[in-house]
């Protein structure tokens, strides 16, 4: 099976073309890292890195020009790399290296270097076996450090003492942790506790790579396995505290409430078969993040998180600038899915108004689909019957937004009062009663008093602002 595959790939023309330049040239060639790995492990892949016992730029330029038109070439001096695009390929190429490292910083100092110099800077075994594209050894498998056993045994790791490893470059810590969530593998117990030792080191880390790598494991198929390697290891308390607190349960005279950690870790498994919206993965872990500051234990009642949806909403922002996460839209979307995630679950009940169903509608617009993903992905139980039990009950809140939307052609919907109506109408310019009157005017709308026609709700809103004594301006 495996000679089979790595036949296979040497019948890729662009791999053909980098083996005849090898032989052309005289320059020890190999492919090496995520290709080899995901060969064995059938996985496809379209990124070829090849390292060459050269200069890995001067090859590229000289590819570049046995490839012609069509190809399209980056070339980073600063780090002796160069990409080549070719139709659906993309080529990393550098030159054999050795690296070494000041211990402020996870750029290495490089230079040239042999074969073996190369496979020792490597992050995992797995990724370091390499494919030769020479001549008289073409299509053989070099692996050094076992990283065919491993992939065998699901087992993540380093081809040096870990602690050397995560010590020079603290980001593979994350790397190991992301492959590991991704691919279904264990840490081994050496990394496990190298991690766990130098969990510290990762704040030299910049947020934008670290948040890079987090993103990784969000996209992963069960990214929950990512977070407790984190939890365990300790940096999730640095990087992401605020999803730590919520771990832990409390019981106050017999009654307890459940680990929402583990809830929330949960809820996100559950929605990844259903989405690869990486922000929809995100209102999952987000959803109860403000739980611990609103909790509350009420007697005869049990313990409550009241408000934590709309506190929730107000930390994103923070939250999402500290970790370097866009504060655009997607944001936006976020802040919105958390503040309204108990919002349809409330609408399970029979006596549930056709008002309430369109401020949902209203209130959710375009992100109502999801909302109601995220929904279904928040029911968690180890009683199966009370899951199918909310899980109905979702279904007919499904049935009834989607009656309402029919019958009030609700989606996109805007009241036809605004602020610029209300300033022209009356003598105010106070933002607060602007926005009191808007919103009056919104509110009476959705629950049916008044049409969504500007001159009754215009004649509906000179009711109100004359017994809050608002005079209109002269006509």
């Amino acid at each position: 099976m495996q000679s089979l595959a790595i036949e296979d790939v040497l019948q890729i023309p662009i791999v053909r073309k980098v083996a005849d330049l090898a032989e052309k040239l005289n320059i020890e060639t190999y492919i090496v890292g995520g290709f080899v790995r995901d060969i064995f492990l059938e996985r496809e892949s379209k990124d070829l890195d090849i390292v060459v016992l050269g200069k890995g730029i001067e090859f590229a330029q000289a590819l570049s020009g046995e490839l012609g038109e069509g190809v399209r070439t980056a070339y980073f001096k600063n780090f002796g790399t160069a990409q080549v695009k070719y139709e659906d390929w993309i080529l990393e190429f550098v030159g054999a290296r050795k690296e070494s490292y000041n211990r402020d910083s996870r750029n290495p100092m490089v230079e040239d270097g042999t074969l073996d110099d190369d496979q020792k800077r490597r992050d995992f075994t797995i990724n370091a076996m390499y494919i030769s594209l020479n001549k008289d050894t073409l299509g053989e498998v070099i692996d050094p450090f076992g990283g065919m056993e491993h992939i065998k045994q699901k087992l993540i790791q380093t081809p040096l003492d870990p602690k050397i490893t995560f010590d020079d470059d603290p980001l593979r810590m994350l790397r190991a942790i992301r492959f590991a969530a991704r691919f279904g593998f264990r840490l081994s117990d050496e990394v496990m506790k190298a991690i766990t030792d130098y969990s510290d080191r990762i704040k030299i880390i910049s947020a934008e790579r670290i948040i890079e790598e987090i993103n990784g494991m969000i996209m992963a198929d069960k990214p929950s396995l990512a977070f407790k390697l984190m939890e365990m290891t300790g940096l999730l308390k640095i990087i992401f505290p605020e999803l730590v607190r919520l771990k832990g349960v409390e019981v106050r005279n017999g009654q307890g409430h459940k680990d929402n950690f583990y809830h929330t870790l949960q809820v996100l498994d559950n929605i990844c078969p259903n989405t690869d919206n990486l922000w929809l993965r995100w209102s999952a872990i987000m959803h109860d993040i403000a739980k611990p500051p609103t909790k509350r234990f009420e007697e005869g009642h049990g313990w409550t998180f009241h408000g934590h949806e709309d506190l929730g909403s107000r930390w994103v922002k923070k939250i999402f600038r500290r970790l370097r996460l866009p504060l655009d839209e997607k944001m936006k979307y976020v802040e919105s899915l958390v503040r309204l995630h108990l919002r349809p679950i409330a609408l399970t009940k029979e006596t549930v108004t056709d008002s309430a169903v369109r401020r949902l509608i209203v209130d959710a617009g375009d992100h109502l689909d999801d909302l109601l993903t995220l929904c279904r992905a928040d029911i968690t139980s180890k009683n199966e019957a009370k899951v199918k039990r909310f899980l109905a009950n979702l279904d007919t809140v499904a049935e009834k937004v989607a009656d309402v939307i029919e019958r009030d052609n609700l989606r996109n919907w805007q009241p036809v009062v605004n602020g610029t109506h209300i300033m022209e109408r009356y003598q105010i310019k106070n933002p607060r009663e602007i926005g009191m009157l808007k919103d009056a005017a919104r509110s009476a709308i959705l629950d049916g008093e008044v049409p969504n026609v500007l001159e009754p709700a215009l004649l509906f809103l000179d009711k109100l602002a004359a017994n809050e004594n608002i005079k209109r301006k002269i006509d």
